[in-house]
Formats: C-alpha cells, sequence, structure tokens
C-alpha cells in the first residue's frame, strides 16, 4: 500500500480547523447545520490523520536516536523503531479507508421496496420474508420503518410493498440489496417435496432530507381514488387516496393513508425521491468506468443472491460469499454479516482502483 502524503493529512486537518472556526463565528442555522455534519464526519478522519503524523515523528526521533551512539539509548530506540515500523502500516490502511471518497448519499434515509417476481404465490412469501428481514434488521440498527402502501398476496406475503425506512447511515448499508433475490425450497403448497426455484426484487432508493427536484405543474397528472381497506367498518369510502404521475418520465408516486391532504404530500414526496434515484442512476451511467470497481452497480435486474432452504445457504454471487446459516440471515439477525462483507470488499476494490490510477 502506497504511503500517504503528509501535505494530504495536512490539508484533511487544515480543513477541520476552519470548520471550526467556521462554527463558532457563524450565526446562520443553516449553515451551522451544515457545518456540524461536515465537523462530524471530519472528526475520525482528523484523529486518525493526527495519530498517524505522530507515528511518522516518533519514527523519525527514534531513528535519530539510534544514530547518536550511546548504546542503552540505542537499544531503547531500537525497540521503539521496530514496534511503530509494525503499527505504522495498520495505521497508513485505515487511512486510506477514511480518505476514500464517499458516496454522498450515504447517510441518507431510503425508500425501500420489495417486489414479487416469478414464482406466483411462492415469490410473494418470499417477498414478505425479505421485508421482514429487512425490519427486523432495522429494529437491531434502531433504524424507523415507516409502511407507505402494500400490495397482499393471495396466500399471503407480498406482491409489493413499500416503506421509508429512517436512521443513521442507512443507504449506505442497505444499498447492495438491489437486484433480484432467489429462493430455492419445498412450497407449503407442494405435496410432492420437490424444491422451486421463485424470486423477489428489491429497489433501495436514498431519499435525502435535502432532496431539491423542480416539478412543475403542467408535468404532473394527479388522481384521486378511493383507498382500500381490509373490509368492514375498515373500508374507506371517500376518494383520499392519491396516484401523481410524472408525464414526461412516465414515473408512478401513490399513498393511500386516510387524508388526502397528507397523501398528496407524501406522494409529491415519492415522486421527488424517484426522479432523484432517475437523475443519480443517468450520474452513474456516465461513470460506469468508475462504478466496474465496486461490487454492484444495484441495477434492479441483476441476480444478487440465492437463498437455499434445504442447505440452509445463503450465496452472494456478486462476492463469492456463502454462509451456511440462512435462518440467522432470513430472520435479520445476521444480515449483518452479509452487509459488512459486501462493504470490506467494496472498500478493498476502489483502494485497489485509487493505488492503480
Amino acid at each position: 500500500m502506497s504511503t500517504i502524503p503528509q501535505s494530504r493529512l495536512e490539508q484533511v486537518i487544515e480543513r477541520f480547523d476552519e470548520v471550526e472556526a467556521r462554527m463558532g463565528a457563524t450565526t446562520d442555522s443553516d449553515e451551522i447545520v451544515a457545518l456540524s455534519r461536515e465537523h462530524a464526519e471530519l472528526k475520525p478522519v482528523v484523529e486518525a490523520a493526527r495519530n498517524l503524523i505522530s507515528m511518522r515523528e516518533g519514527l523519525s526521533e527514534a531513528e535519530a536516536m539510534a544514530k547518536e551512539g550511546d548504546p542503552e539509548m540505542a537499544e531503547l530506540a531500537l525497540e521503539e523503531i521496530n514496534d511503530l515500523k509494525a503499527r505504522i502500516p495498520e495505521a497508513e490502511s485505515e487511512m486510506q479507508l477514511l480518505l476514500l471518497p464517499k458516496d454522498a448519499d450515504d447517510k441518507a434515509n431510503i425508500v425501500l421496496e420489495v417486489r414479487a417476481g416469478t414464482g406466483g404465490d411462492e415469490a410473494a412469501l418470499f417477498a414478505g420474508d425479505l421485508f421482514r428481514m429487512y425490519s427486523r434488521y432495522a429494529q437491531l440498527q434502531g433504524w424507523k420503518i415507516d409502511l407507505q402502501s402494500a400490495s397482499v398476496g393471495d396466500v399471503g406475503g407480498y406482491k409489493e410493498i413499500i416503506a421509508n425506512v429512517e436512521g443513521d447511515g442507512v443507504y449506505g448499508r442497505l444499498k447492495w440489496e438491489s437486484g433480484v433475490h432467489r429462493v430455492q425450497r419445498v412450497p407449503a403448497t407442494e405435496t410432492q417435496g420437490r424444491v422451486h426455484t421463485s424470486a423477489a426484487s428489491v429497489a433501495v432508493l436514498p431519499a435525502p432530507e435535502d432532496v431539491e427536484i423542480d416539478i412543475r405543474q403542467e408535468d404532473i397528472r394527479i388522481d384521486t381514488m378511493r383507498a382500500s381497506g381490509s373490509g368492514g367498518q375498515h373500508v374507506n369510502t371517500t376518494d383520499s387516496a392519491v396516484r401523481i404521475t410524472h408525464l414526461p418520465t412516465g414515473i408512478v408516486a401513490t399513498s393511500s393513508e386516510k387524508s388526502q391532504h397528507v397523501n398528496r404530500d407524501k406522494a409529491m414526496q415519492q415522486l421527488k425521491i424517484r426522479l432523484y434515484e432517475k437523475e443519480k442512476q443517468e450520474r452513474d451511467a456516465e461513470r460506469a468506468e468508475a462504478r466496474a470497481s465496486q461490487v454492484g452497480s444495484g441495477d434492479r435486474s441483476e441476480k444478487i443472491r440465492t437463498y437455499n432452504y434445504p442447505e440452509n445457504r445463503v450465496t452472494d454471487h456478486r462476492i463469492g460469499l456463502t454462509l451456511y446459516a440462512l435462518d440467522k440471515v432470513i430472520a435479520g439477525d445476521k444480515l449483518e454479516d452479509v452487509v459488512e462483507a459486501l462493504m470490506t470488499e467494496d472498500q478493498a476494490r476502489r483502494l485497489a482502483a485509487m493505488e492503480d490510477a
């Protein structure tokens, strides 16, 4: 691994000092929020930079001391040299990771969409399993899930389910989940014990708080409709559900709460998020060469993972990861093992791309 230039470390520290100074001087609330966010992001980077600088200076001093001629001091200096030479590479590696360019959306909340694919009723059941897996994982991370809409399958599960997930770094941890998830198991309706293969698609859309998408009134059509209910007194008898269609792109957003006013706001926000995702995908396509160094493109048509129930196996095809703990992964308790492996692989590939550049 190449050595990080001292000037790069000093540059990070200088920026941190500038942010701190500005935080103490400004009275603008928006600027204070932005500076506070940058300060929090820079703090661990600066601590690692100062630690690395200190270790390098310590090594130089120890090497100078070893040459002074005093045998006792030279022996102590040699011990210090050996210790620092063993520790500095690890500190360099940590610093390299911290300096990797970050996806601006990694801290964003998300819209999570799970849809049944091939496999009929079994695909809907699997979509339900996936949504429960993400719900449990979100609970373990301390995130909040807000259900937006759901279409229940004929025998359970979901034909489609959409939810907002809010918390610290949601997109950065779940962005790799976009794609086709495949399940291999014996359906409950299978009388001869044959293993069937079904699929569900997952989409993870970043939902930054400061999404700024200009939508012209003449570019949208707003339709109201009766919200579906579960029967009896729960059926909504007013046309409160809202569907907004963005005419230039054909993108549709819906919301079916009880209040039409709330639905308009929610559907408009969902539309902005979908248009933001469209812009993001177009930007990514322009940076195709850079994306080639990452774990996956996030293409929703890409088969990313197989869940094999007879073998209790989960295989992520992008990084060749296989875990014989499907029961714990699908329960959400060991999904973190998969997420961490994907993040580590992505970091390694981006580091290699940086060094080759």
